[in-house]
């Protein structure tokens, strides 16, 4: 039995939202919306209304506490069937409400987490930049203090989600570049601030919250939206680093299950419809290992995702599984699309069937939130293998 199922309120959790998906998340809106790049900020206003944007507020802020099995369960279903749906909900529950928890001032947990839990406020990640990859601690873009202000000047690159948040959660500069990994600082920008400009990015796969450029010219915020609030300048990378990394592996290890999820069930289903020679698909051989084939390896995910969730959960040290539970899932789901793909032939690769969808998005499951190299990197390093 997978942890996410021995437990009755997860299990229950589980079912409401399948409810959900299939009143709230149709198949044919769900196209509409990749199709148009569209976000459905109905849906996420009613996963609001539902209360699931609170599962990672304490409950002193309007939230039901924390509960990250909850959590990861949540974006697991959602990304089965809306990378748009599920990315939203990342950016509120996850990337708003458990950086704030982590990492925020008092203040700003008192004026931003009531709203994540009642109103879905969402952040996007500010970390990335033309010239800079996973090593962001070489960020350039700046940030100087004009008295009660910052003056932020930059750009930012692949931040998902710009245009629908409230804030940019971006990583700057605050002093000299020569010591790599001090100097630098989080803080909050929001994206309609005088000097912002957001240019869309067109990618290949998760359509509906969008991707932008982001460039900051003169950009001028309060020395309170830094996080942290004024004791937070120059501690950038301590809040980076902390305990939220290992729940960020999670969170894209739980986008690609729910990814594989959806392609296992459809081409499980299309392999007992497809009829050829007189019998379903499903009785030939080669399908039938096919099918198999993704059958288990989706259930090593699952039970990999879940374990990792759970040490997390805890509060047991889990860098390491984090890091081999990114790494596992996001290669394997990812192989498994690309199976489920061709059990259903030509008819997997049009885009009148969500396959072609699943395919476009589990290609970047790898590559978000760290790297599969990036991960191998970890793993070595984290069980000390000696270099």
């Amino acid at each position: 039995m997978a942890p996410s199922e021995d437990n009755e309120h997860l299990t229950m959790l589980r079912d409401t939202l399948r409810r959900f998906i299939e009143n709230e998340m149709p198949r044919d809106r769900v196209s509409r919306w990749d199709k148009e790049n569209r976000f459905p900020r109905d849906v996420h206003d009613k996963l609001v209304e539902l209360g699931l944007t609170g599962l990672t507020v304490p409950k002193e802020y309007g939230g039901s506490g924390r509960d990250i099995l909850a959590t990861i369960l949540v974006i697991e279903e959602l990304c089965s069937r809306s990378m748009a749906v599920g990315c939203a909900y990342i950016q509120s529950s996850c990337y708003a409400g458990l950086n704030l928890c982590e990492v925020a001032s008092d203040e700003q947990k008192e004026a931003l987490l009531p709203k994540v839990a009642q109103e879905g406020l969402m952040f996007a990640y500010g970390f990335t930049e033309p010239d800079v990859g996973a090593d962001l601690a070489s960020v350039s873009t700046t940030a100087r203090r004009e008295g009660d202000e910052l003056v932020v000047n930059g750009a930012k690159r692949f931040c998902s989600g710009a245009a629908i948040s409230d804030y940019i959660y971006a990583l700057v500069r605050t002093g000299s570049p020569e010591e790599k990994y001090r100097n630098l600082s989080l803080v909050l920008i929001r994206p309609d601030a005088p000097g912002v400009t957001l240019t869309p990015q067109d990618t290949l796969g998760l359509k509906g919250g969008g991707t932008f450029d982001v460039s900051f010219d003169d950009v001028r915020i309060p020395v309170s939206d830094v996080v942290g609030g004024e004791e937070g300048l120059g501690l950038g990378w301590q809040k980076l680093v902390g305990p939220g990394l290992d729940i960020e592996k999670l969170e894209v290890a739980a986008m690609a299950l729910g990814i594989a999820r959806g392609a296992v069930n459809d081409a499980w289903d299309y392999a007992q419809q497809r009829v050829q020679f007189g019998k379903p698909i499903c009785t030939i051989q080669s399908v039938r290992h096919m099918l198999a084939d993704v059958k288990t390896k989706f259930e090593a995910c699952r039970l990999m995702a879940y374990n990792a969730a759970e040490l997390v959960a805890s509060g047991e040290p889990a860098a390491a599984e984090t890091s081999m539970a990114k790494l596992f899932v996001c290669d394997t789901a990812r192989d498994i699309v690309l199976t489920c793909q061709q059990i259903m032939g030509a008819y997997g690769y049009v885009r009148d069937f969500d396959m072609e969808r699943y395919v476009r998005d589990i290609l970047v499951m790898p590559i978000l939130g760290g790297s599969s190299a990036i991960q191998r990197n970890n793993i070595a390093n984290l069980l000390k293998l000696p270099r």
